[in-house]
Order: structure tokens, then C-alpha cells, then sequence
């Protein structure tokens, strides 16, 4: 009866792009967790006492119906202050978030634009939408003007959306905000930015690379809070307007539960620690230069997260297996994630890791780069 399924699960072992679910094991360099706050005591202690204090596990249904807790409403009033927008929402993914974005938003006569690389939760909150879409090459500002000028001169008179990663989360480059901030200016465009891999990370307290440009009515930014934040959910931070919009017709938020309470608490704890703790920061900052200095000089990009490209999928996944067997936890990257033939090691530094850690990585690295290794 599920042949087919069987058969297509064979043909991606074939190809090594089959995907399997394996456990967390060996020293971190393939997660999200930059600052260590997944397992933070402090935050740990405080959701303590909050459970200890009587917080509902659950919230009960969605938001706009009985699943709407003081906590959420703090969270926000909270971010909002934090990132410098004008209002926040609470989403519970980063997928959802973006679904929400580009469904709800951009109208039929409207006009999105976004980065190749962009991530996949970008492209199926397009894909799903209503408004025309176009995708410029990667971090090109000129490539999006381009796209922008052609469809202008059909005669399309609709609003114009540009969707990017600040720091894209497979190749941990950084996209120049600056110029597309002033492209979205001059055509009267509204900038939309995923903040993942920078919320907690870059920019002043933490703030991201939109630090010095939220608030203002052409900017939307997106933190995830399951990577430098350690915990679930997203923060939309945009206009207040466009977050009453949102509320009124982005169905992955109305036709969902709300994420508990003890959720949106840990989520406003880890933006204090964020903001109070930013010796944080400095280590992880200090640890990435060492992991580039250790690592060699085919490592691009200029984050935390440190691509090794290899190519064949074969060859990233014998490699990433080596690397466990030495107790690293390392992760093979394949297409369709990543383009084809530039299937990669992922390696992403986090405070998970010790200095020593990174050495002796960098070390292995080395030895398997040796030919016959």
C-alpha cells in the first residue's frame, strides 16, 4: 500500500540526502544555543518558583479566545521596550511567525521580494501568500532593485516587500542592512528582517542588526527565541498597526493554541539575561575568533556560525561521522537545504563548548583534511 513512500525513502538513502532523527550526544557545535541559555540556572530557579507560584502549564486555547495570559501581554510590552518597536507579538515558531508575515500582510497587488538564501520558512509564508513574489541573488541589493524597477514598469502601483536574513543560518554571513534599508526607503518598501541567528548575539545588548532601525514604520524584524534565547517561540516586532493586522487575519496565529504561559515567561527572563549579562556575549565573541584561528582559512562567512563546505553529500556525512566518533557533535548539511554540491559541515560555536573544545576540533579538522584521511 505505501510503496511509493518506501521507494522514495530509498531513492534519498541512495542520493545521502535521507534525513533521521538521532539524539544530541558529544560536545555542541551544531546547535542554536550561542549563549548557553537552554540550560541557564537562573532562568531554571526563577520558572521554578513561577511553577511553585501556580503558572498554568497550559494556556488553554488561542489567544483570542481563552489562551490570552498576563504573561503574554508582558513578554510583549517587554520586547517591544527591549528591541525598540513600537509593538511585539508572540508567535510559537519562527515558521509560524513568517507565515503569518507574508500571508497576512502583502496583498494581492503587492510585490515581495526575497534573498535566494532566505530560509524555507520565508519562502513557504510566500509561497502560501497572496502577493506576486520575486527572488533576487543573494545579499545583491542591486539584484533587488532590479526586480523591483522591472515589476514597476508593468505598471504595478502595489506595495513593495523585501524579505532577508541579517545572518543567514547555513552560510553565517551577514547581509548589509544599511543598503537595503535605503533601497526600501527610496521606492517607499517595507524591509522585513529574520533576526534568528543575531537575536541575543549581535548589536548593541543583544539587540540585533535592526537595533538602529526598529521602530521606524518601513521595518518588520522577527527573533526567534529558540536559539540565542534557549527557549521556544518568536517575537515579531513591527509597527503596531501592522500587529493589530496580524491579530485579525494571520491565521496561523488566530487558528492555534497559544504557547503556555511558563513559555512566554521564559522567554522575558532570557531577554533580561540577554540585556544584564553581557559578559556572555564577549566569551562567545572571543570563542568564535579562536574557532576561526583553529579551524583554518576555508572557513567564509564572519559569525558564529562557521560553514565547511565539502560538496558531495557522501563526503559531509563520512566527515561529519568521524567527527562524532571523536565526540564532537557535528551535523552534516544537504540540499534541498543547502544548493547542491555544497553539502556542508554546519559548525556553529556556542558557550556549550570550551576553549579546549574548540582546539581539539580544530585539530581533528586538520587530521581530516590529510589525504588518505
Amino acid at each position: 500500500m505505501h510503496e511509493r513512500f518506501r521507494a522514495r525513502l530509498a531513492d534519498l538513502a541512495d542520493r545521502h540526502q535521507l534525513r533521521r532523527l538521532t539524539p544530541a550526544s558529544g560536545v555542541d557545535f551544531s546547535s542554536n544555543d550561542y549563549l548557553a541559555l537552554a540550560r541557564h540556572d537562573g532562568i531554571r530557579r526563577r520558572l521554578g518558583d513561577a511553577l511553585a507560584g501556580g503558572i498554568a502549564l497550559g494556556s488553554g486555547g488561542s489567544r483570542l479566545l481563552r489562551g490570552n495570559h498576563p504573561e503574554h501581554e508582558e513578554l510583549e510590552r517587554f520586547a517591544a521596550g527591549f528591541f525598540g518597536a513600537e509593538a511585539a507579538l508572540f508567535m510559537g515558531s519562527g515558521y509560524l511567525a513568517n507565515l503569518a508575515l507574508f500571508t497576512a500582510l502583502p496583498g494581492r497587488a503587492d510585490l515581495v521580494l526575497f534573498d535566494e538564501r532566505i530560509h524555507a520558512s520565508v519562502k513557504e509564508g510566500v509561497h502560501a501568500g497572496v502577493a506576486r513574489s520575486a527572488k533576487f541573488a543573494h545579499n545583491d541589493t542591486q539584484a533587488c532593485a532590479d526586480a523591483l524597477m522591472r515589476w514597476r514598469r508593468q505598471g504595478a502601483k502595489g506595495a513593495v516587500w523585501i524579505a532577508l536574513e541579517s545572518v543567514y543560518s547555513m552560510d553565517g554571513d551577514i547581509a548589509p542592512l544599511a543598503d537595503f534599508l535605503s533601497l526600501a526607503e527610496r521606492h517607499d518598501a517595507t524591509l522585513i528582517v529574520d533576526e534568528a541567528h543575531a537575536t541575543g548575539v549581535h548589536g548593541p545588548d543583544g539587540r540585533g542588526f535592526t537595533a538602529g532601525f526598529e521602530g521606524r514604520e518601513n521595518v518588520i524584524a522577527l527573533h526567534t527565541c529558540g536559539k540565542a534565547l534557549g527557549q521556544a517561540g518568536a517575537l515579531i516586532a513591527l509597527p503596531a498597526a501592522l500587529r493589530d493586522t496580524l491579530v485579525n487575519s494571520a491565521r496561523s496565529f488566530i487558528y492555534t493554541t497559544a504557547p503556555p504561559p511558563l513559555a512566554a515567561l521564559a522567554v522575558r527572563f532570557a531577554l533580561e539575561v540577554v540585556r544584564d549579562e553581557p559578559e556572555r556575549r564577549a566569551r562567545l565573541h572571543d570563542l568564535v575568533a579562536r574557532a576561526r584561528a583553529a579551524f583554518g582559512p576555508d572557513i567564509p562567512g564572519s559569525t558564529q556560525i562557521l560553514p565547511l563546505i565539502l560538496g558531495a553529500n557522501a563526503a559531509a556525512m563520512a566527515a561529519a561521522e568521524k567527527l562524532q566518533a571523536q565526540g564532537f557533535d557535528v551535523r552534516a548539511v544537504r540540499a534541498p537545504t543547502v544548493p547542491a554540491g555544497t553539502a556542508r559541515l554546519r559548525l556553529s560555536i556556542t558557550l556549550n563548548a570550551t576553549p579546549a573544545d574548540v582546539d581539539r576540533l580544530g585539530q581533528a579538522l586538520a587530521d581530516l583534511a590529510r589525504p588518505g584521511d
